[in-house]
């Protein structure tokens, strides 16, 4: 195998690397549990293309779980010297789609929305599923309108636009929904996330257990907190957060009657000065 990649441990976990001239185009990032698996989907990759201006960083997993996906993410994003970073699970296979074809749907993505930040091969738009993929459920399937933008994106195969400077959040922790948390972090930031069409197999079946219900209730908790409605605090204007439009107008013109209640009050205030 031509591919070489960097095992990252909790004695070898470093701070970010600056970016050469030499940098690569993909960083290709995975979570390892099982190195058998993650030999097969190097080799997958490899068969794939992505040998020419890429790295392979890989958290080290298989003595135990000493990396969460949080976490993980964060620090391979402070690794990574990649322009694009796909974080990926171990149980993911290239078919016929590689990084030509990679290349070709993000350069259609650019065109379409220059502020894009996710590109996954699977998930939810608002409007139901958007997918491209192959996994127990089915073979072969393609639903949506590819490119299409996303709500969520399923983990097993996210590209991240390191231009983004999108990460995952700090206060959360776990191994499921950072996808979403992803996509909400671009949302709020004003970049797009997008499922495309990217055809691989996954062979895991996405089973939902304790785990996944507590990382459920914290990502909810988490964004509960942060868009709670009501007025912030500034050195000046309080801006109004709410996700009611009614509320927003309503706070908007009472801010502009007390605007012109001050207007009003200035020029009483001058022509009495002037009068005088």
């Amino acid at each position: 195998m031509s591919v070489h990649t960097t095992w990252i441990s909790r004695a070898t976990a470093a701070p970010a690397q600056p970016g050469g001239g030499d940098a690569p185009l993909f960083t290709i990032a995975t979570l390892v549990s099982d190195g058998a698996q993650y030999e097969e989907m190097l080799r997958s990759f490899e068969d794939g293309g992505f040998t020419r201006d890429c790295e392979y960083l890989a958290l080290d997993n298989r003595a135990g779980n000493d990396f969460e996906a949080y976490g993980g993410i964060r620090l391979v994003l402070a690794r990574a010297r990649g322009r694009h970073v796909i974080v990926c699970h171990q149980d993911v296979r290239l078919i016929k789609d590689g990084r030509r074809e990679l290349l070709a749907r993000l350069e259609e993505l650019e065109l379409r929305d220059p502020l894009w930040a996710l590109a996954g091969n699977a998930g939810g738009t608002g409007q139901g599923i958007a997918k491209r993929i192959s996994d127990p459920h089915g073979e072969d399937q393609h639903a949506g309108d590819l490119p299409e933008r996303a709500l969520s994106l399923d983990e097993n195969f996210i590209v991240i636009n390191r231009s983004s400077m999108i990460a995952p959040s700090a206060d959360l922790a776990g191994f499921h929904l950072y996808g979403t948390d992803l996509c909400l972090q671009a949302r709020m930031r004003g970049h797009g996330a997008y499922v495309i069409n990217y055809h691989l197999r996954h062979l895991g079946r996405g089973t939902i257990g304790r785990d996944y219900y507590h990382c459920l209730e914290a990502l909810e908790d988490k964004y509960a907190r942060v868009l709670q409605p009501g007025s912030i605090q500034t050195t000046c204007l309080a801006p109004t957060i709410s996700a009611s439009s009614w509320r927003l107008a309503l706070a908007r013109f009472r801010r502009l009657r007390k605007k012109l209640k001050k207007l009003r009050i200035e020029r009483q205030a001058k022509a009495a000065k002037s009068k005088g």
